[in-house]
């Protein structure tokens, strides 16, 4: 797999950041694992995967200092942060077109592998593909560790933060995703949106997890896949310190 763009998610909510407070930095994109910043770490990977194009969607003027100042790896872009990560991945989207890979700063362990597997396996025809791992596979890859999963009829799931934009019609599912955000603070706004038997039909676990997604993709008036992934460790972000200290161990990093 070669020659797809990537862009990573570097924005702030404009409060301080537990993880960043924890390691002693501005953004928690500089803390430290192995040695390496999350954010060297994220864009090696990227790079590493066969990335021709990488783009840093941050309002961090030290993220993108730093980011445009890493060598070794294909040129990186910055774009300004929208007021919220959909309307800054729909921006990106608008920028650099599609196919477009998506992921966050604080993919501390992310794989040049685990990218390859997941454009790999998108399947023809979609839209939009999210990657996510199934509970027994992450606690196997990293026992103990709290993640927020969702359940489906067939098995419990955690996001892994990797998002495959394969066509420009995929800006439809972020526009939903946008009406979501906004009325985050209202349920029955949203469950007007989605409708009851789409709701009706996650509360009671009647739907799969693909058959979910697909369902979610049809109110967009998109395709939407989920993919489902055997890495583990690729449902680990940095969302905590307890996060970061986890990843510390598992790189055998024990300054």
């Amino acid at each position: 797999m070669s020659g797809f763009q990537a862009l990573v998610l570097a924005g702030s909510r404009g409060v301080v950041d537990p993880v960043a407070a924890y390691a002693g930095v501005s953004h928690k994109g500089l803390a430290t694992v192995a040695g390496l910043t999350l954010l060297e770490r994220v864009l090696r990977a990227l790079a590493e995967a066969g990335a021709s194009r990488i783009a840093i969607c941050t309002g961090d003027q030290i993220i993108a200092a730093t980011a445009l100042a890493l060598r070794e790896l294909p040129p990186v872009e910055v774009i300004s942060a929208e007021a919220s990560p959909s309307l800054s991945v729909r921006a990106a989207l608008e920028k650099l077109g599609s196919p477009l890979l998506v992921t966050t700063v604080d993919h501390a362990l992310l794989q040049p592998e685990w990218v390859r597997r997941f454009i790999a396996d998108t399947p023809a025809g979609a839209d939009i593909s999210i990657l996510l791992g199934e509970e027994a596979v992450v606690q196997a890859a990293a026992p103990g560790t709290r993640r927020t999963y969702l359940a489906f009829r067939d098995g419990r799931f955690s996001g892994c933060n990797l998002f495959y934009l394969a066509t420009d019609r995929a800006v439809g599912a972020l526009d939903l995703w946008r009406r979501v955000e906004a009325h985050r603070k209202q349920p029955w706004r949203i469950a007007m949106l989605l409708g009851p038997g789409v709701l009706l039909g996650f509360l009671l676990r009647r739907f799969t997890l693909r058959q979910a997604v697909a369902r979610l993709g049809g109110k967009a008036n998109v395709r939407a896949e989920a993919v489902t992934t055997p890495f583990g460790l690729a449902a680990v972000d940095v969302d905590k310190p307890s996060d970061l200290d986890l990843a510390r161990r598992l790189q055998g990093d024990v300054g």
